[in-house]
């Protein structure tokens, strides 16, 4: 007995055209459950009667199609990517086909025969990357994992937001959270902040390679190579670590993926609407999670070290920058001309590197080898307008800033409106130097 293969279509068309061929349904209405024509029905009611169910099959199928490419194109594509796109995905390698050989196929069309041809791989036969799991750090603050989770942590009632998430590696214990607007560098140094002063000095922090830990500008030669918060930690004496992939710092993402599902829950039974209000449940909800889900460490030494008599936070945790002084004692720092007063340490300082040290809290510094430096401000970088009244002491100055600005800016560039620093700040990285 003969296996007959029909689609699912065909099965339906043989169902009603059985109850034709009763007389149990007129032909009109079998063209509208099959939606064709009358003069359709009529000629498959024929076949079935004269064939049965095989004169309903498709006499296409098993056929090649007329639409086939010629094997004399399919092997010519095929040679010109071995020579040329050995290592390329079919959707480029179409692409490059088209655009330098003038062949002209689809993606698909193109994924299917290097799969044929062992070309390409799929989905399937695609090895994943294996991620092998690494043993946990035997003593609480030998490691901390540190990250930021981006997600709608309020559902509707609130704006998107990052939780920075501070995990032990040693027990998955949590550490520290805390909502902020994005994970820019002013959060971590709020947020490490806040670590330090409730459990001291980790010996070293685990992150990503977000630009906040790592400069990841290739052609960034200038300065010493660290971040903002790299260089906030260095002087701590803390290190940063940056893991390779997301499965290296597993324990902070598993972390991630438990307290958007908790967490989120949390706060929507609380009502939590606002950052703030989110802020002031995570004590509560640390707690409870480190209770049902910390490890005992392998060992019970804390290796925290307790901040000393040398460890200023203030000067650590601000944004600092180096400026070249100018033979006038003047600077440019956030659109602004500091004019620095002409004392003896100032002056040694001319033509060298000095540190703009700007706090959170709005306080600004300027140092040479340590030392605070005296100083004015004079204006805002081009608000010297036309006409406008100098007095006489600050003539140079304002003659030596308007010079400098004509020469490194020119005319098209004086125009440009800029923000100011101090204002986009959270949302860039600046490089010491």
């Amino acid at each position: 007995m003969a296996v007959l293969s029909m689609s699912d279509g065909e099965l339906r068309c043989l169902e009603v055209l059985r109850d034709v061929d009763r007389g149990d349904l007129p032909v009109r209405a079998a063209a509208q459950l099959l939606g064709r024509s009358e003069r359709q029905v009529w000629r498959l009611l024929k076949a079935f009667r004269a064939e049965g169910a095989a004169g309903l099959v498709s006499k296409k199928r098993g056929r090649p199609s007329n639409r086939r490419t010629a094997a004399s194109v399919r092997t010519a594509a095929l040679w010109i990517i071995r020579q040329n796109y050995a290592d390329f995905g079919p959707t480029l390698a179409a692409e490059k086909l088209a655009s330098e050989h003038g062949f002209s196929f689809s993606s698909e069309t193109l994924r299917k025969w290097m799969i044929e041809d062992g070309l390409w791989l799929d989905r399937k036969q695609r090895q994943r990357r294996v991620h092998q799991p690494r043993p946990r750090r035997d003593c609480v603050g030998e490691l901390v994992q540190v990250d930021g989770s981006e997600h709608w942590w309020f559902e509707d009632r609130g704006p998107q937001c990052t939780l920075l998430v501070f995990v032990d590696d040693a027990t998955s214990r949590l550490m520290h959270l805390q909502f902020v607007e994005s994970e820019s560098t002013f959060a971590y140094f709020q947020a490490a902040r806040a670590y330090l002063e409730a459990w001291g000095k980790p010996i070293a922090l685990y992150s990503d390679k977000h630009g906040v830990f790592r400069v990841n500008h290739p052609g960034a030669l200038g300065g010493d190579g660290m971040t903002q918060f790299g260089r906030a930690l260095h002087a701590l004496n803390i290190d940063i670590i940056c893991a390779n992939s997301s499965p290296a710092k597993g324990r902070v993402e598993r972390a991630n993926k438990t307290l958007q599902d908790r967490l989120v829950k949390e706060l929507r039974l609380a009502g939590a609407t606002t950052l703030a209000e989110g802020n002031a449940l995570l004590p509560a909800f640390i707690a409870d999670y480190n209770a049902r889900f910390a490890k005992a460490p392998a060992n019970s030494k804390d290796l925290h070290r307790r901040l000393g008599p040398g460890d200023d936070l203030d000067d650590a945790f601000a944004w600092k920058e180096e400026r070249t002084l100018s033979r006038a004692l003047t600077l440019q720092y956030d659109k602004v001309l500091f004019i620095l007063e002409p004392s003896e340490p100032a002056k040694a300082a001319i033509g060298k590197r000095v540190t703009v040290v700007d706090y959170p809290d709005g306080r600004l510094s300027i140092r040479y080898k340590g030392v605070e430096l005296a100083y004015r401000t004079f204006d805002k970088i081009r608000q010297v307008d036309q006409g406008a009244i100098v007095e006489n002491k600050r003539l140079g100055a304002a003659l030596a800033f308007i010079r400098d600005e004509q020469l490194r800016r020119g005319p098209e560039r004086r125009s440009m409106k800029a923000p100011r620093r101090r204002d986009q700040r959270d949302a860039r990285l600046f490089k010491v130097g």
